[in-house]
């Protein structure tokens, strides 16, 4: 949470709720709702680590509300962060962990693990396909989520169908 926060305000200050309500526009329906407790100590971990910086502006008949801005040092974090590529292949999978475990446990068949996972995936297939189609069509931000989500979804499909030809 702490660098998309950090790469929103990039573009400028802004305040917790404004945080909130772009990642909800910019990710839409396809992304988990951002907990608005959670920005608000994300930001003050951030601020209190000199990333960023508050500042108190008085509202008239409202409480005050903080501003908060990019320091330098949140500027490099946020060109690292851009700089670096994302996570590494998967190759703790807590699936493939119980596929591993389970002919030396007794407890459980690797066919019938991979026949329940396969009902899992084509579930959530079906649940990005509703989100797909519920999701404004202009979001192109969403769609590409949604459209990544679910050919990561026929990735593990087609994995599992590897899996079951191996150990069938």
């Amino acid at each position: 949470m702490r660098l998309p926060l950090m790469a929103l305000l990039a573009k400028g200050p802004a305040h917790g709720y404004e945080l909130k309500t772009a990642l909800e526009k910019l990710f839409g329906a396809a992304y988990p709702q951002p907990n608005i407790g959670q920005i608000y100590v994300t930001l003050a971990r951030l601020e209190k680590s000199g990333l960023i910086r508050g500042e108190d502006v008085t509202q008239s008949g409202r409480p005050n509300k903080r501003i908060y801005e990019l320091t330098d040092a949140g500027q490099e974090a946020v060109a690292a962060w851009f700089d670096e590529p994302s996570s590494e292949p998967r190759v703790r999978d807590e699936f493939f962990m119980k596929l591993a475990l389970a002919p030396a446990t007794g407890l459980a068949d690797q066919v019938s693990l991979i026949n329940k996972q396969r009902r899992h995936y084509l579930n959530l297939m079906r649940a990005m396909s509703r989100l797909a189609a519920g999701e404004d069509r202009d979001n192109t931000i969403a769609q590409l989520l949604i459209e990544g989500a679910t050919l990561h979804l026929q990735a593990d499909l087609d994995w599992l169908e590897r899996c079951q030809e191996e150990l069938e």
